[in-house]
């Protein structure tokens, strides 16, 4: 332990600078290092955890209220496809012009398409109506290594 008189003359005499590493603990924990050096290794450790970090894709699928068996059913086949690849899926049901009497024609399409993809997805957030559109969030079940 120095007091900051003895450690900044310490620091000048090598040449560098005295960075503060730790101002929360008692006594501050201070280090003789060379700053632009420690700024630089800092931004590189950023970096590096940032492409660590998983990175979260959705993707929509968009029905009517009145879509029909065949298009539900290769609407579903993407859907299976971007689950399998760790995708989000979000669903929805847009309602246009006087569609939207048919609310729960929408509803009850979402909750068939969520019954359908139970054993791959699991629900992040039952169907919701905002505004003209109805939504249904799904997310990959997390898959066992056999």
């Amino acid at each position: 332990m120095y007091s900051l008189k003895t450690a900044l003359e310490l620091a000048k005499a090598q040449g560098l600078d005295l960075v503060e590493i730790s101002p929360t603990a008692d006594p501050p924990v201070c280090k003789i290092v060379d700053y632009s050096k420690f700024k630089y290794d800092q931004k590189k450790k950023q970096k590096e955890i940032k492409a660590k970090a998983q990175k979260t894709v959705i993707k929509e699928i968009r029905f009517g209220p009145n879509t029909d068996d065949h298009d539900f059913n290769f609407k579903l086949n993407h859907a299976r496809k971007f689950l399998e690849e760790g995708a989000k899926v979000k669903a929805y049901v847009h309602f246009v012009g006087r569609t939207i009497v048919f609310k729960e024609r929408g509803e009850i399409l979402l909750l068939k398409f969520a019954q359908s993809l139970e054993e791959e997805a699991k629900v992040e957030q039952l169907p919701k109506l905002e505004g003209k559109r109805m939504f249904l969030m799904l997310s990959p079940k997390l898959q066992s290594k056999k």
